[in-house]
């Protein structure tokens, strides 16, 4: 009778042990935590839509979601440069002013120089822009917000200066095919998620994606690691100038005209979707399509009150994204919480 082999026992205790028990058994309350910091911005909004839709006829219309995607879409763009500045754990307050430079600087391109020139020249300042705000903030080492703090003055003080401190117009002929950019709801939408797509796989898919999710969960040990901090913190900036100024571009190629009053408050806005689309304060954690949630969570509030508390005005819109705000802050808070202790 031939012996019974019987396989090797698995290892009770040592790394290998403890590796495959954590990949196994991993706490139940920590999936949730970290399920519902990721798609908790989709199923709110999922919900919102779904009891909108339910107690409003004019709600599911077609004018009036042309008029949520339509309207803001190119501001959404703001938010997405700012995702990959706060995945980094940085944050750019000049966006705002960006947007409202870059949609001057594209209304006296398109004034005097035609389509090319309302498209690069606020693109190669936006560009510029955000490349200094990246190296003062990457080899400088100043922090972030004293940097972008500067660059909202600064550029909102160079577009008082290109409009001759708000006196001068600038509009964008009738005839220019710079117009067409922004005209109607669906090239806005394509455009604005054709470059989201491209941020998603730019996060996801590439090197850079993957260091700027390290640089922000441990900035040391992403230097231990070999990878180029300081060049991705300079690019995270180029990028979120490069996309606030084309954002205000094409706004103007919709409106028609440079306006100097616009992007007033647009950081603070842009830095709520991100942050309700899941997106850490402290950065490491964070997703596009957690933003595009975000984005249009907010939009869909926004649009309720128009609705429903008119009479109020936009003090009570502040209010809600306010409030909303800090709820969103404090279950992060308490979700990160819950997934240290397990």
């Amino acid at each position: 009778m031939s012996p019974t082999v019987l396989p090797p026992a698995a290892p009770t205790s040592g790394p290998a042990a403890r590796a495959a028990q954590r990949n196994t058994q991993v706490p139940w309350r920590e999936r949730l935590a970290a399920q519902v910091q990721r798609r908790g911005a989709t199923a709110v909004l999922v919900l919102l839509v779904a009891v909108a839709s339910a107690g409003s006829a004019t709600f599911p219309t077609w004018s009036n979601i042309s008029g949520i995607l339509g309207s803001n879409a190119f501001v959404w763009l703001l938010a997405l440069g700012m995702t990959f500045v706060i995945i980094t754990g940085g944050i750019d307050l000049s966006v705002g002013s960006m947007y409202a430079l870059g949609g001057v600087l594209a209304a006296y391109g398109a004034q005097t120089g035609g389509t090319w020139l309302a498209l690069l020249l606020p693109l190669a300042v936006g560009a510029a822009w955000g490349t200094v705000q990246g190296l003062l903030i990457a080899r400088a080492r100043m922090a972030p917000f004293i940097v972008t703090l500067a660059g909202l003055l600064g550029a909102r003080g160079l577009l008082q200066a290109v409009t001759h401190e708000g006196a001068t117009t600038y509009l964008v002929p009738a005839g220019s095919w710079f117009r067409h950019l922004g005209a109607g709801v669906w090239t806005p939408v394509l455009l604005v998620a054709a470059l989201f797509a491209l941020g998603g796989l730019l996060l996801t898919r590439t090197r850079f994606g993957a260091t700027l999710t390290a640089l922000g969960g441990s900035e040391n040990a992403a230097l231990l690691m070999g990878l180029p901090v300081a060049r991705a913190k300079v690019l995270v900036y180029l990028l979120s100038g490069t996309l606030a100024a084309a954002a205000g571009a094409l706004g103007s190629a919709r409106l028609g005209s440079g306006v100097t009053t616009i992007g007033v408050g647009y950081e603070l806005t842009a830095i709520s979707a991100v942050v309700i689309g899941g997106t850490l304060l402290t950065g490491g954690s964070g997703s596009v399509g957690g933003t595009v949630s975000g984005v249009l969570l907010l939009a869909v509030i926004h649009n309720l009150i128009d609705h429903s508390f008119s009479q109020y005005g936009s003090a009570f819109t502040d209010t809600v994204n306010g409030a909303f705000l800090a709820v969103v802050v404090l279950l992060q808070t308490l979700l990160s919480r819950t997934q240290q202790l397990n």
